[in-house]
């Protein structure tokens, strides 16, 4: 069995989970059959209760047709890593999943602390990673933020580590945008090169399969913003460094009904002209995951009675606010943070429907416009 997600598991698994969700719940993108709902892992307290429930939460949503996890070093201080490593160690034994149906996505550039924060941060960090030879002070961006070759390699093989697993199928530099804030575009592009040259050898070592970017502001901002990221520019930079064969394969970032930039702002040039980042990546061959499906529940309840007039058919505010991001043309998966069963199985019941009409999805902004 495959150590990684392939398209004949995540086929097998779309199969399998007919009698749950409709076959067109499934979105086939870089040759993997991936669930147009993503389980996210990023809020929650440090605690080992929380992590209880983050491990029965995943066990479920994968149950109930949800093969697309995400996860980052930093999220809970390591321990959302470490439960989804023992939810997989529990699908995988319990004959539930195996290793190629199951899509797992981390992250890696910011400096995560190690179970809870640590009563002096200074000295964390000198122990942890200036003594090992794993980064510097130097090396850092704002105090947090770190993306040179040693600190990426080390930072997956604890990923690695912390779920289980052999290798991790999408692999991200986390918000790289960060860099920006202390060096130049140049050295910024310096450093992007030297990460990318450290993830094709990774995909090399059967470490990773794909590689992009998971960013918060950098792909939707103007041009002219000091944290702007030019997916043209990104792509090229894996051209120069593996050619036309490179893994840069996948972009993750927030998209909602209240961050809509994704498909409405044209900030990303192509071929000349400028086009939204969701189509930009369409025509570059590049996935697109959203993240902040529900805006950190900001859109879960209150929502304008026109967009459920829109997006028909479910029951919550939190549920057509995930429709509204599955069912955008460009959208791969929706991001949702679940961190209990009771979520998963509200989340879940949206992948049961069909993804909303483009006739109504159109009539969505219109409807907003007035």
């Amino acid at each position: 069995m495959s150590n990684y997600a392939t398209n004949e598991g995540t086929a097998r698994y779309r199969e399998r989970s007919k009698d749950t969700v409709p076959h067109d719940h499934f979105r086939e993108s870089q040759g993997l059959w991936m669930s147009s709902i993503g389980f996210g892992s990023y809020l929650g307290n440090y605690d080992e209760a929380t992590d209880i429930r983050y491990r029965d939460a995943v066990v479920r949503a994968v149950e109930l047709g949800c093969n697309k996890i995400d996860t980052a070093i930093n999220y809970r201080f390591q321990r959302s890593e470490r439960s989804i490593g023992k939810a997989l160690d529990i699908l995988f034994k319990d004959g539930k999943a195996s290793r190629d149906e199951i899509i797992i996505a981390s992250k890696g550039g910011y400096i995560p602390f190690d179970g809870a924060p640590p009563r002096d941060m200074r000295t964390y960090f000198i122990d942890t990673f200036v003594k090992p030879g794993i980064a510097t002070p130097d090396d850092m961006v704002s105090g947090s933020h770190c993306m040179t070759p040693r600190y990426i390699e080390n930072q997956l093989e604890c990923s690695l580590k912390n779920m289980g697993l052999e290798c991790i199928d999408i692999y991200y530099l986390h918000n790289p945008e960060e860099q920006l804030q202390e060096v130049t575009r140049e050295e910024f592009h310096k450093r992007i090169k030297d990460a990318f040259e450290t993830l094709e050898s990774k995909v090399s070592q059967g470490k990773i399969r794909t590689y992009g970017t998971a960013t918060w502001n950098g792909y939707r901002q103007e041009p002219t913003a000091l944290g702007y990221l030019s997916l043209e520019e990104l792509l090229g930079i894996a051209k120069e460094v593996a050619g036309e064969e490179n893994h840069f394969k996948v972009i993750q970032l927030p998209f909602n009904l209240a961050m809509p930039e994704a498909l409405v702002l044209k900030n990303q040039g192509v071929d000349g002209q400028m086009t939204s980042v969701l189509e930009a990546s369409w025509k570059m061959g590049i996935t697109v995951i959203a993240s902040s499906s529900l805006l950190q529940s900001q859109l879960s309840k209150n929502l304008p009675e026109f967009i459920g007039e829109c997006l028909t058919g479910l029951e919550t505010d939190a549920q057509r606010a995930i429709q509204f991001v599955r069912s955008t043309p460009g959208i791969s998966s929706a991001l949702v943070g679940m961190s209990n069963i009771n979520h998963v199985e509200e989340n879940m019941k949206v992948a049961k429907i069909p993804p909303t009409s483009i006739d109504n999805f159109v009539k969505l902004f219109a409807g907003e416009e007035e």
